[in-house]
């Protein structure tokens, strides 16, 4: 019977997010992703190279599927309303609070002046919302949201980066929303989500 690679692949990379998740790139093991994946721990070298290879799989898939899931531009190419997007990032790391455990961990393992993997199709994915964000402010409706007004604006890879980090911080260091906000983010995330909506709005304006 012929070996279902793609398959494999997908089973160890589903295993490994909450085990890197959890213990990071240095603590996580490779006999625990195998087992829990069902798979030969051997398979992850043929395929994935090593840990950090694996790894740095993990945290691009995952990154891929936040694109994926919430796009920047809708199907007829137009910009959708930066706030809503925000709301969106928002609602994602509320269903998906993995991610950015492993964006800290990849952080917090690595060089920060080194390069991480994969970092110039980020950086390219990256330029391309920055793009939707100036083209935005270009359209009649000035994107809906998303630049329109008079005076001085935010440039659009500031107003960007400030949207990513208002949807996902809340996430990142829970402890200090908790403390400053008062309660978890998840005892009342409808409130929070229209907080961050309304923050990127004044933003955007």
């Amino acid at each position: 019977m012929a070996w279902d690679t793609a398959k494999t692949k997908r089973l160890l990379l589903d295993a490994a997010v909450e085990e890197f998740a959890a213990h990071g790139p240095e603590g996580a093991r490779i006999d625990r992703i195998a087992a829990s994946a069902g798979v030969n721990k051997e398979r992850i070298y043929p395929y994935f190279g090593g840990k950090r290879q694996l790894f740095a799989a993990v945290v691009e898939r995952e990154l891929e599927q936040l694109a994926g899931a919430v796009p920047m531009e809708g199907a007829d190419g137009r910009a959708v309303d930066l706030p809503e997007y925000a709301g969106r990032v928002f609602d994602y790391h509320l269903a998906h609070p993995h991610l950015l455990r492993l964006l800290q961990w990849e952080a917090l393992c690595g060089d920060a002046a080194a390069p991480v993997a994969g970092e110039e199709r980020r950086a390219a994915y990256y330029a391309e919302k920055v793009a939707a964000v100036s083209r935005a402010r270009r359209e009649p409706d000035g994107g809906a949201g998303a630049g329109a007004g008079t005076g001085a604006q935010l440039p659009p890879a500031e107003l960007l980066y400030a949207v990513v980090a208002l949807a996902g911080s809340q996430f990142a260091a829970p402890q200090l929303a908790r403390m400053i906000l008062g309660g978890a983010v998840g005892e009342d995330p409808t409130a929070r989500r229209a907080a961050v909506v309304d923050l990127v709005r004044r933003l955007a304006l």
